[in-house]
């Protein structure tokens, strides 16, 4: 009987690592689109983890959250470390997922037509609440698909996790860790079970994305038709 501590462990491990992709990412995008000078540079460190190859990510966690580091040595006074341990697969998962929602988010701010700003400003409107009021709610198509990409890659991740977590089951084996665990030991129909789930979660997610997405400009087309 397949033990199912990986799916529970993989959902524990996403769902917190999409809310931190999706307040870091929304806060990323914004900074970049208000920059004016160096936006290439910092465009460039935001997107690195989707280009690099996972391993290299967890290298760079276990250099930052081990415990040699500022980080583990902080958290080590109080009993706790983020190498293998399921939190430590939160980090892996928020850090490689993070491009994703940055990106999609930058692009959906970026395609606001810059008049509808202009003129909040004409009226008084601060940066704060032109953020709130308008950004937000007319980016919110790209946000929501960035969200469901995030989470989707957070999933799936395999590399990072592996590095900084490790495979120990019932406590940071993920399903995609479990698939590698069961090829290794040539148990092929536990490895086809974890990947058909894998791919269901990830395909119901990208429907969603789909029908939401097609839902979105066919009540935009009705606006422009009805005026």
């Amino acid at each position: 009987m397949l033990a199912l501590s990986p799916l529970w462990i993989s959902l524990k491990v996403a769902l917190p690592a999409t809310i931190f992709t999706f307040v870091l990412g929304i806060c990323a995008a914004r900074t970049v689109v208000k920059l004016k000078h160096g936006q290439a540079v910092i465009d460039g460190l935001f997107t690195l983890p989707l280009v690099l190859p996972p391993t290299v990510v967890g290298f760079f966690l276990l250099l930052a959250f081990g415990k040699n580091s500022l980080v583990g040595q902080f958290f080590s006074q109080f009993g706790f470390s983020f190498i293998f341990s399921w939190q430590g697969a939160v980090i892996a998962s928020t850090v490689v997922s993070f491009p994703l929602m940055y990106r999609t988010v930058r692009g959906a701010f970026e395609q606001i037509n810059p008049e509808y700003l202009y003129a909040a400003r004409t009226l008084g409107m601060t940066e704060r609440k032109i953020f709130r009021k308008i950004m937000l709610p007319l980016a919110w198509p790209g946000i929501l698909a960035g969200t469901i990409l995030s989470f989707t890659r957070a999933l799936g991740e395999f590399g990072a996790t592996i590095m900084i977590a490790g495979n120990i089951p019932g406590k940071t084996q993920t399903m995609s860790v479990a698939v590698y665990t069961a090829v290794q030991a040539g148990d092929r129909e536990s490895a086809f079970l974890w990947v058909m789930i894998i791919v269901c979660f990830s395909f119901v997610m990208m429907l969603a994305m789909n029908f939401w997405t097609s839902f979105q400009v066919r009540l935009i087309q009705q606006k422009g038709a009805a005026k």
